[in-house]
């Protein structure tokens, strides 16, 4: 049956889209290679990031979305979107494995004025250089005269219901103007502004200058927090009064690492490194190290050692009160405790089972038990379940990687 839309990607850039179309009256079908999400979304069941709910997927199906695995379906649909994942690569570049994958299923079926759009973070270019050609080639059409092709960086902050699809404004690169009106047609149907780039490469590195201004944010606030912590200074505190300030700054807070689906950019092709974005990403990656250093510190004040030590990480996930691990620092946190000997368990709300090195991580029951029990406690995520008072009142010895637990209660990053 035809559709108006096919989303090929369901993850988190392509799920958050096939729902914002199926809420606004847009025929969606949702294509992915892999039979194992798209079995599970058609039953029903809710992605194992958490992204949406089991009641958010169930609105989508009765609206008419229908996830599917048959390339046949991307030939019957007026706009598709490429929102497939593109990880970092051994040297540090995008992967556009499943980019190329899903260019050359959609190619094949291509037909005259689609409107192909990009959402995947790629390296300014990519749309032109390496999407354009797949498609030209499989399909015998040319972008910007038989079909419509453009770039649109995904924006959406998973788990942030005030800032949704509808209320994020929406950034577009089109090859010609033409392309550009066709992707702003689509795009107005769901969002409340439409952001039209120059071109194609213009789209493309916004979507790079935003990962690299939250990663170098990032940065500069865990350098501070190790600054902060020997010369006995709050931190947290310190922001608080700086976000007071008006103009000029943005507060961004210190972790125990960096996670998300974001992959800074420090080079592009055989061009000059980003030198500042290449320093922050050592600093941000020393981070889980440091958190270490301090969980070796705290127990060798308190006449224990890391060997033997149980040890027990709160929260697990990258972001709070998600259950997405993407890149989440507690996997590294873990190894390199286990390394030193450490038995470590864990608590997370919303992660029932964890591994790591394949191997099951005990998870604990009883939070205040566990705590209890535990020479060290180590909040990593701050999820909204967890009663901070109660902990470091429980717990032997709280060491707080997010600044969250009231003042003098545990140690602090």
């Amino acid at each position: 049956m035809p559709a108006d839309l096919a989303v090929i990607g369901l993850g988190h850039l392509g799920l958050p889209l096939a729902q914002a179309a199926t809420a606004a009256g847009i025929d969606t079908i949702g294509y992915d290679t892999d039979p194992r999400p798209v079995a599970e979304l058609a039953a029903g069941r809710p992605p194992v990031d958490g992204s949406l709910t089991a009641s958010e997927i169930r609105r989508m199906l009765s609206g008419g979305f229908r996830p599917t695995t048959d390339t046949a379906e991307l030939g019957r649909v007026r706009t598709a979107v490429i929102c497939t994942p593109t990880p970092a690569g051994a040297d540090r570049t995008p992967d556009l494995t499943a980019v190329t994958d899903a260019a050359r299923a959609l190619a094949a079926r291509l037909r005259p004025h689609t409107t192909v759009l990009l959402e995947s973070p790629v390296h300014p270019g990519t749309t032109e250089d390496v999407l354009r050609p797949l498609l030209e080639a499989g399909s015998g059409l040319r972008a910007g005269r038989d079909f419509h092709l453009a770039y649109s960086p995904g924006r959406l902050d998973p788990g942030n219901r005030a800032h949704d699809f509808a209320h994020t404004p929406k950034v577009i690169g089109g090859l010609t103007p033409a392309c550009t009106e066709s992707a702003a047609a689509f795009y107005g149907r769901l969002t409340d502004k439409v952001v039209r780039a120059r071109g194609l490469r213009e789209a493309e590195t916004v979507k790079v200058l935003e990962t690299n201004f939250r990663h170098v944010n990032i940065a500069l606030v865990n350098e501070m927090a190790v600054l902060c912590h020997e010369l006995g200074v709050d931190l947290w505190d310190v922001i608080r009064c700086a976000e007071t300030k008006p103009f000029g700054f943005q507060a961004f807070r210190p972790g125990p690492g960096v996670g998300g689906h974001g992959v800074p950019v420090d080079t592009i092709g055989p061009h000059r490194p980003l030198r500042l974005v290449e320093l922050a990403g050592q600093v941000n990656e020393r981070m889980p190290q440091y958190v270490i250093q301090r969980c070796a510190t705290l127990l060798n004040e308190h006449g224990k050692s890391a060997r033997g030590a149980r040890v027990l990480l709160l929260g697990v996930t990258y972001k709070p009160d998600l259950a997405d691990q993407e890149a989440a620092p507690a996997a590294e946190i873990a190894r390199r405790l286990m390394d030193m000997g450490a038995a470590v368990s864990y608590h997370d709300p919303y992660v029932a089972d964890w591994r790591v090195r394949d191997l099951p991580v005990p998870r604990a029951d009883s939070l205040y038990e566990a705590a209890a029990a535990a020479d060290l406690t180590v909040l990593l995520q701050h999820h909204r379940t967890y009663d901070l008072q109660g902990l470091a009142v429980k717990a032997q010895l709280l060491l707080d990687t997010r600044g969250v637990t009231p003042a003098g209660a545990a140690h602090r990053l």
